[in-house]
């Protein structure tokens, strides 16, 4: 589990990328604090398994479905990553609950400033955009945002400064795709209202009565 808080950002020194499977490798140097082969590592908020630590980076295997639902695949060189370890047992919980399984991209739309806060405007499925509400939590790259506005086909995050410097996400520029990852607590919700009702039990046809004018006559009625 994570919380959405980036510790650091880390910079790609290489990306292996097939149709089924593929490998990433970062330079990065808080996030090994502690850190030994096979923990995880959220990487623009995906949930990896650290295979290979050096002195100065790591190297993750990305499996098929991770590349259909991230924008890892088409990250290359150079290009800077938020990372978070995983969430430890004693830690201060200061973002929301984060699995690290992205939902589905999202894609910038807008970017403007106002004061010293920056609004993002994203797109998102329309089935991921369900569980945007405004003032709930959702995770854009790794990041624990409040959503400060929803529209019919869109949702805006303001970006106060700290998050501006200490993530990727001001980099970002319209026509972008960005990991989504919904708040965990609405995905439950959804599934248990749109769970299956059970089959109803046939309805019995009533049976032909055998109560008839002559048989009442016959019985002195």
């Amino acid at each position: 589990m994570f919380t959405g808080i980036v510790e650091e950002i880390g910079v790609v020194r290489g990306v292996v990328s097939g149709s089924e499977w593929g490998s990433i490798s970062i330079g990065a140097r808080r996030v090994l604090e502690g850190t030994r082969r096979g923990d995880s590592i959220a990487v623009n908020g995906v949930c990896l398994t650290v295979t290979a630590l050096s002195r100065d980076g790591f190297t993750a295997d990305v499996m098929a479905e991770t590349l259909r639902r991230s924008n890892l695949g088409a990250l290359k060189a150079g290009e800077a990553v938020n990372l978070e370890r995983a969430m430890a047992a004693d830690s201060r919980f200061g973002g929301h609950i984060v699995s690290g399984h992205v939902d589905n991209f999202g894609e910038i739309v807008d970017r403007s400033q106002e004061g010293s806060a920056f609004w993002l405007t994203l797109s998102a499925p329309p089935d991921l955009l369900e569980l945007v509400v405004e003032k709930g939590s959702i995770t854009l790259d790794g990041v624990s945002l409040t959503v400060a506005a929803r529209a019919e086909n869109t949702f805006s995050v303001s970006l106060i400064p700290t998050t501006q410097m200490d993530t990727t996400l001001l980099r970002k520029r319209p026509g972008d795709k960005i990991n989504l990852e919904a708040d965990v607590i609405g995905k439950y919700v959804r599934a248990l209202l749109h769970k299956s009702a059970p089959a109803a039990e046939p309805v019995q046809q009533p049976r032909e009565s055998r109560l008839t004018e002559e048989f009442l006559r016959r019985n002195g009625f």
